[in-house]
């Protein structure tokens, strides 16, 4: 469902060369001549690689941001006993006026209703959301949001703003109100997924 469902998300390597401080070029106990560069060599492929494909560089920037955003907010998340993924679910169960069906909240979140079923098993064990009756049709499950759910999502909303702010941190406000608006015109622009 997120991307920090997925192992890459926590692998060690997946922040990329860029995260981490070059160090100086070192003898032959760092490995083969031919082996990867490093240092000043590093950085001169990198400008090449973003010469010869800058939108793919962007890409890649994004993806490492979004990944270590993931790692962020899942470490604030931990303390809580909730995963990003049901984070969302249940961020979502709360943005409905009347009480959502499995069916709405997979097309809402884009998922397969598989993925809610686990979701939501997993928040109900928790006390977080509980299955309802339909009262118009005895086959249909609705989510209801609890008391303790409700709670949850104060608790997480705070553990956000920490993740954002950890994120951030490099960035003025000036840069920060630039950024949002450069996501929105990236997320407004985005055509609709017909699944």
């Amino acid at each position: 469902m997120d991307a920090s469902d997925s192992p890459a998300a926590d692998a060690p390597d997946a922040a990329g060369p860029a995260d981490r401080s070059p160090g100086p070029a070192t003898g032959p106990a760092d490995g083969p001549a031919d082996g990867p560069a490093t240092g000043p060599a590093r950085d001169r492929e990198h400008d090449r690689d973003r010469d010869r494909d800058p939108d793919g560089m962007l890409a890649e920037q994004l993806l490492r941001l979004t990944r270590r955003l993931h790692r962020i907010q899942s470490r604030q998340l931990e303390p809580i006993g909730i995963t990003p993924a049901q984070f969302r679910l249940l961020r979502t169960v709360a943005s409905y006026d009347a009480a959502p069906r499995m069916a709405d909240l997979a097309q809402r979140l884009d998922v397969v209703p598989r993925a809610v079923t686990t979701l939501v098993d997993a928040l109900e064990a928790s006390g977080r959301v509980r299955r309802a009756p339909d009262p118009d049709s005895r086959r249909v499950v609705r989510i209801r949001i609890t008391d303790e759910g409700r709670a949850t999502l104060r608790s997480l909303r705070n553990a956000r703003r920490a993740a954002a702010e950890e994120i951030l941190a490099p960035l003025t406000a000036e840069q920060r109100e630039v950024l949002g608006g450069l996501l929105s015109a990236l997320v407004d622009g985005m055509p609709e997924r017909h699944c």
